[in-house]
């Protein structure tokens, strides 16, 4: 059993003697792997200070090196992907292929993010005024902060760290205590890739760290996902100690199917979108909205394909693994004790455990719910875990009421093959992102992932423009020259270094 280390400096930095520490445990197998160490808040500003101390030179490097080192950090995580997937595995539970999954939605930032010297391109006016000039940029904020969840232990980091990374600016990323390893491996990534000491720092740890990030003047922006209660707390915390805040939230996801949907399309993805990753995604459909006339056999055909999931150990080619402790899947089981005692049809009990792994401790099975109402506890909170709660409504119009009446806005769909309504559902669901038979809506990286309502706090959406924006502040320059200057010869080819 190995006990893990920060990342300060662009290397490794133990942990002081005396430090407190967490068990890393495998969800599977219920067996502790390592230990993390859990930061002092003298430690998270050694830290801070070591992102801040590293800025300037940062900043100052050419756009072309910049992305270069983003470049290259993007050959090796293809070339590597399947290490990072293992980690993700062997801390979090998910299975092998959907941690691979993780790793490309992911890469796809760092992909846009090899772009960074278009999307900073500012605006110029010549002669705005007599002999007068203006032109618009963009620069880094400077120190960046990430929190980031235990569900997606990469692909959430990486929706942040490449963009402000290209940007120019500095990042201490503090990674979920559950499963923090990838963290670590993809600092090791970061310094391969050529990227300067200080540029990238990980440190490990709990409220204590993350208090100091949210109120430490050095810190200039904050990046969260995660509960809606927490999401709050560090939007409010950040914004009063004046700190640029993208803090995204929890999410209650309908998905509204009308009565000429394809109902074994529906139903393919209702099972897709409820279970994967155990249900613990921020875009996960928890609610399946179903019109009355074809709710019954819809909700045949879900328990028809829900059967057939072979639940178990990650690593053996199972479909759906463990939940992330044994405690949160006692959570998720009282969610479904609940439901039974407020009435709810229970199709499939999920407490009834059939699973391939050396520990049924963190485990339940899919469970769904038939006739499920707005005012039972499986409806109204965020289980985060595989139950599958089926609502019944009269009509289209009586579906996106419910919707929208829901206090989160994260992530909707509908499945209808009735353009006019695909397209009226578009325009009058208030929800942040929305799928037309799609069930998991999240937007490819050029556009930007976010939530409304109590799913977002702040103004700005992850990656996409809307993330270089929030990783930059614009300046405008007025300028007049009396004089012209000269430079001299020099015929050599330029290197835009």
């Amino acid at each position: 059993m190995t006990t893990l280390s920060h990342w300060i400096d662009g290397q490794a930095f133990a942990a002081p003697a005396g430090s407190r520490t967490a068990d890393i445990v495998n969800p599977a197998t219920g067996v502790v792997s390592g230990q993390v160490p859990l930061a002092s808040a003298d430690l998270t500003r050694e830290a801070v200070a070591s992102a801040a101390a590293a800025f300037p030179g940062w900043r100052d490097t050419s756009l072309s090196r910049r992305t270069q080192i983003v470049f290259r950090f993007r050959e090796l995580l293809n070339e590597r992907k399947e290490e990072l997937a293992a980690i993700l595995t062997a801390e979090h539970g998910k299975v092998l292929p959907d941690a691979l999954g993780e790793i490309s939605r992911g890469q796809e930032v760092v992909e846009f993010a090899c772009g960074m010297p278009h999307l900073l391109k500012g605006g110029h006016t010549e002669n705005a005024s007599t002999g007068v000039d203006v032109h618009s940029v963009r620069q880094p904020l400077g120190v960046s902060a990430i929190i980031s969840p235990f569900n997606f232990p990469a692909m959430v980091p990486m929706w942040f760290f490449p963009v402000a990374i290209a940007a120019g600016n500095t990042v201490v990323l503090k990674p979920s205590e559950k499963d923090p390893s990838a963290a670590n491996w993809m600092a090791e990534l970061w310094r391969e890739a050529g990227l300067p000491e200080g540029v990238f720092t990980v440190v490990h740890g709990d409220k204590e760290a993350v208090d100091v990030l949210l109120t430490d003047p050095q810190v200039a922006s904050v990046s969260f996902v995660g509960s809606t209660p927490i999401a709050k707390y560090v939007y409010e915390t950040a914004a009063a100690h004046g700190k640029r805040v993208q803090a995204l939230g929890g999410a209650k996801n309908h998905m509204l199917v009308l009565p000429d949907s394809d109902l074994d399309l529906a139903a393919d993805s209702a099972v897709n979108a409820g279970y994967g990753a155990a249900g613990e995604r921020c875009m996960a459909i928890s609610v399946v909205v179903a019109v009355d006339s074809i709710a019954d056999e819809l909700v045949a055909k879900i328990a028809e394909r829900t059967r057939t999931l072979k639940v178990g150990d990650g690593t053996r080619g199972t479909d759906m693994g463990p939940l992330i402790t044994a405690a949160h899947r006692d959570k998720v089981a009282g969610y479904i004790d609940a439901g039974v005692e407020a009435g709810a049809e229970l199709v499939l009990d999920g407490r009834e455990v059939s699973v391939d792994a050396d520990s049924e401790r963190a485990f339940l099975n899919p469970t769904l719910f038939d006739r499920v109402t707005p005012d039972m506890s499986v409806y109204t909170d965020e289980v985060f875990g595989p139950v599958l709660s089926v609502v019944r409504v009269s009509s289209y119009d009586e579906g996106l009421e419910l919707i929208n009446a829901n206090p989160y806005g994260n992530g909707t769909a509908i499945f209808t093959n009735d353009g006019g309504a695909a397209r009226r559902f578009e325009n009058e669901v208030q929800v942040g992102m929305v799928g037309v038979n799609v069930p998991i809506p999240v937007p490819m990286a050029y556009y930007s992932f976010g939530g409304w309502k109590n799913s977002l706090f702040g103004d700005t959406h992850a990656h996409g423009t809307e993330g270089v924006h929030f990783f930059t502040r614009g300046k405008v320059v007025t300028k007049r020259w009396l004089d012209p200057s000269h430079g001299g010869l020099n015929l050599g080819f330029p290197t835009n270094a």
